[in-house]
């Protein structure tokens, strides 16, 4: 007809009026591959979630899903264009991420209700599936959780975490709610807040229910303001405007601007009462444990007396007397002060951040106790301190401790300390650090002192300008072009810079997963101080599947000598925050006792082949080896955390005995091994080495297959378990490698597959498998 007409595909406010399918099993053709879907769901027949599924009892059975999801998506594209969402479940768990986000770390663990007052893990496994795939959840999720980003020119699919969903929720309920206008949700540093912020100003601002409404989003900083109009822009947000001046301001709020604005909260001073009165004015307040102190916050609420308040804060309210004004500013109408909470605890268990550990320097680097407590800790005006820029005016203050801390002599020593330390700890582990100085001329004092130990190259100062800089420090200003390039080196692996030098820019804000380790030099506490070492709690893994097992803060101030001074905060708010490395010691060794007792002891007398077969006959049984994998990923983290360390020498050997053992079981017993579960980076050195001293490793030869090379590992001098799993292995090989060229290999695949899963359950002996195979599959090829 040449003419266009509006096609709507879903109905999210109706969602009866849809269609709703399931397909078991379902086969999809793609060119000369095909993928066969253990369940996929269907909205109007299009095709929405992807759902891989597991065996329960396979502790690695959730990155095999995996695995095979990046194959359907290698395999399938076109399904997967259409396609918004995949799961992999093992009835226990059900994860859930954005299709084309293939990592582990982009695997959400869906747990909880959306809206629940009170977030408790599910009773049983069929409610749990039940919440997440209801056509109601489902349709919310696709059209408004799901969030399309673009930065430095590529774009990607994000969708939210369930505590994300579940503070929007609760938000969105507060403001239709006329009786209440309060609301404060924490949202533990790291933990995906901004999202959160951005995904609630569009419910708002596009729901009928609130009448084409104002949202204002606040924050304290300038450089916070141009962030958060940066990811507003990324995620394609339109109707947007940034409040350019105090003047500015005032004229969006008279000529009753409505849609989206952003602000600092310094331009509301001297605002005028009651500008606006309407009540569909939404305050979205980030950082709201210090945005609001002060006259500041009186402005704001005086300016907008009918508005909803809605604080965002990325650590816990503090107990003093400040932390207490927060609760009543934002938290009064909640009976425990949080609209919505996320605690540090909550978000390491589901892998939202990682754990943080600390360790003291040695004494002689540190400054003196008594003078820090004296010119710090016990200073009442630091108590809930929540601004860097307070922080700095006190230590200003600070003649002693400044002095010691800056101490030439010193400084050269930590300099060269931190150089070994990085070289030795943090660079074989690919990871890089942020060394944090007490003030901007320490910052260049220790990159000059850093250049006698590594290459200038290697590290970066970031510092803010100031006035009457000399010349020595204006050599290390940055434009704001260059600092933007230096951010994404510092971002990727193995690009310079290898470590930033770093005192109040990059402290809050700054994410960066491969910030492993933070060299802490300026005395901090509280909110400053939780924010700070919170760059290195984010998640990272890298192409290999190797992932970062925690976040280190290396202490040369002596602040986490009593942490609970350093960190003012109910005891149960930051429960396992952070932990000295004398906890992990004593796990490493707990964990080699357990080794000792259970499995060095395997194979023990025998040699070659012979201790082979010992290990692979222990290990049969499935449960007994995903309970040797769940024992060794924990002790290779550890591993990779303290090592290099006098502390391991004695443990050195039987640990690469306990590698050799991993490496056996995964390259024998799965037919394709998975990627998040192979060495991490000090482990796969230590085994190399140990490799090219000739440790036997038990099957593992290559073949070019054929009758005459079967025929050869027939006849090898081997155990009959080493030869199954040699037949096996090189079997797989060859369907994987000429099935789609040679159909007629693919029905033998299947039933090698077959003979090795009854193998593998014990359902038939090794000489059954062995006779099997020779009898069927082999005989075929």
């Amino acid at each position: 007809e040449r003419r266009e007409r509006n096609v709507r595909l879903l109905d999210p406010l109706h969602p009866e009026a849809n269609s709703f399918h399931i397909a078991d099993e379902l086969t999809v053709q793609s060119g000369s591959r095909r993928i066969r879907l253990d369940v996929a769901l269907f909205v109007n027949g299009i095709p929405i979630l992807a759902v891989e599924t597991k065996s329960a009892h396979r502790l690695d059975g959730m990155a095999l899903a995996l695995e095979q999801m990046r194959r359907y998506h290698h395999d399938a594209p076109e399904f997967f264009a259409l396609a918004q969402l995949y799961a992999l479940t093992h009835l226990v768990q059900f994860l859930y991420a954005a299709t084309w986000r293939l990592s582990p770390k982009d695997l959400f663990n869906w747990r909880e209700e959306v809206g629940a007052q009170i977030a408790v893990p599910w009773p049983d496994f069929e409610t749990l599936v039940k919440t997440f795939v209801a056509p109601s959840r489902v349709l919310r999720v696709l059209t408004d959780y799901i969030l399309f980003v673009r930065r430095d020119g590529e774009l990607s699919k994000a969708v939210l975490r369930p505590h994300q969903m579940r503070a929007v929720e609760r938000a969105l309920a507060r403001a239709r709610d006329p009786r209440k206008r309060r609301g404060l949700i924490w949202h533990t540093q790291g933990s995906g807040k901004t999202y959160t912020m951005i995904t609630l100003a569009r419910r708002l601002i596009e729901d009928p229910f609130f009448q084409n409404p104002t949202v204002l989003m606040i924050v304290d900083r300038n450089e916070l303001e141009q962030q958060l109009f940066a990811n507003l822009e990324a995620v394609g947000f339109g109707n947007v405007v940034v409040a350019q001046s105090k003047r500015h301001l005032r004229d969006l709020l008279r000529q009753d601007r409505r849609g989206l604005i952003v602000s600092t909260i310094h331009k509301f001073e001297g605002i005028p009462a009651k500008l606006c009165t309407r009540t569909n004015v939404y305050v979205l307040v980030d950082e709201a444990h210090r945005s609001t102190g002060g006259d500041l916050g009186n402005y704001l609420m005086g300016a907008l007396p009918n508005a909803t308040y809605i604080g965002f804060t990325g650590t816990p309210i503090d107990r003093t007397a400040h932390g207490q004004g927060t609760f009543q500013v934002f938290g009064r109408e909640d009976p425990k002060g949080y609209l919505d909470k996320y605690p540090i605890r909550e978000s390491i268990a589901d892998g939202t951040t990682v754990p943080l550990h600390y360790a003291l320097a040695p004494n002689d680097l540190r400054v003196g106790r008594e003078t820090l407590d004296r010119e710090f800790l016990s200073l009442a005006e630091l108590e809930g301190v929540s601004d860097i820029e307070d922080l700095n005016r006190v230590l200003d203050q600070a003649v002693t401790l400044r002095n010691m801390l800056k101490s030439p002599d010193r400084m050269r020593r930590i300099a060269e300390f931190v150089a070994g330390h990085f070289r030795e700890k943090i660079e074989p582990m690919g990871y890089k650090a942020f060394l944090v100085a007490v003030d901007r001329e320490a910052c260049c004092r220790y990159k000059e002192e850093l250049d006698r130990f590594l290459p200038p190259e290697s590290s970066r100062v970031v510092i803010s300008p100031a006035h009457n800089d000399p010349p020595e420090m204006r050599r290390y200003y940055l434009t704001d072009d260059q600092e933007r390039r230096v951010r994404e080196a510092f971002r990727k692996p193995g690009e310079n810079p290898q470590i930033l030098i770093v005192t109040e820019k990059l402290l809050t804000g700054f994410d960066a997963p491969i910030l492993y380790c933070m060299y802490l030099d300026k005395p901090m506490r509280d909110h400053v101080l939780l924010q700070a070492i919170a760059r290195v709690n984010r998640p990272y893994e890298d192409e290999q599947g190797r992932h970062k097992p925690a976040g280190f803060v290396l202490d040369f101030v002596g602040i986490f000598e009593n942490l609970e001074r350093a960190l003012a905060f109910d005891s149960e708010d930051i429960a396992g925050v952070v932990y000295g490395m004398d906890v992990l010691q004593e796990r490493f060794q707990n964990l080699m006792e357990e080794g000792r007792k259970q499995y060095l002891n395997l194979g023990i007398g025998l040699s070659g082949d012979r201790a082979v077969e010992a290990i692979l006959e222990h290990f049969q049984d499935p449960q007994e080896r995903d309970r040797f994998y769940r024992f060794f990923s924990e002790l290779q983290d550890l591993y990779e955390i303290l090592s290099p360390d006098p502390f391991l020498r004695p443990f050195l050997e039987e640990y690469a005995r306990l590698s050799e053992i991993y490496r056996l079981l995964r390259s024998t017993y799965e037919a394709r091994p998975v990627v998040t579960l192979d060495f991490q980076h000090k482990t796969a050195r230590l085994v190399q080495e140990r490799v090219q001293a000739g440790i036997v490793w038990g099957p593992g030869a290559i073949y070019v297959l054929g009758v005459e090379h079967l025929d050869t590992l027939v006849m090898a001098e081997q155990p009959d378990i080493v030869k199954v799993f040699n037949l096996l292995q090189e079997i797989g090989k060859l369907v994987e490698r000429q099935g789609q060229q040679q159909p007629y290999l693919l029905p033998i695949g299947e039933r090698a597959e077959a003979i090795a899963r009854s193998f593998r359950e014990r359902q038939i002996t090794t000489q059954q498998a062995l006779e099997a195979l020779l009898t069927g599959p082999v005989q075929e090829i």
